[in-house]
Formats: C-alpha cells, sequence, structure tokens
C-alpha cells in the first residue's frame, strides 16, 4: 500500500510537469510547495504518532512484568539436549 507521502510526491510530480508542458508554472509550482509541505506536515505527524503508542506500549510493558518461579527460570535458561540430527 502506498504512503501518504509517496501520492502526494506522484500528485506533485504530476503538476510540475503539466506545468512544463502547458506553461502554467507560475501556478502549478506554488501548488506544488504547498503540496509538498502538507506531505510532510503529514508524515511527521504519522510517525509523532506511532512513537507514541510505541512509548506507550513500552510504558505498559515495563508495569507488567511476568512473575518466575524457580521452576521456570531453570526451564528458560537450560539447554535441551541436542538431537543426532539422522535425516
Amino acid at each position: 500500500m502506498f504512503s501518504t507521502t509517496a501520492i502526494i510526491a506522484a500528485f506533485v510530480l504530476a503538476l510540475v510537469l503539466s506545468s512544463l508542458l502547458f506553461g502554467v508554472g507560475i501556478v502549478a509550482v506554488p501548488v506544488a510547495i504547498v503540496a509538498v509541505a502538507i506531505g510532510f506536515l503529514l508524515d511527521l505527524r504519522r510517525r509523532h504518532t506511532e512513537a507514541r503508542s510505541m512509548r506507550a506500549f513500552r510504558e505498559q510493558a515495563d508495569e507488567n512484568k511476568p512473575h518466575f518461579t524457580a521452576s521456570d527460570r531453570e526451564t528458560l535458561t537450560t539447554r535441551p539436549p541436542r538431537s543426532s540430527g539422522g535425516g
């Protein structure tokens, strides 16, 4: 799936190319600059939201640490015997 930035970049490229073909660069270039700025801000907002949710997820994980018994620790730290791998 295309990101918002890629879609806006394609739109801006189309505007710039059409302005070169039809000679409307006076209108298309500022519109392209505004579109790039909007795309940048939307992408920045999305990344900020993702970082915030990841930070909250990590805090929640720190609060809910698992409690292991001695038997659990023994099971988790010992290696199982290697099989002879005949095949």
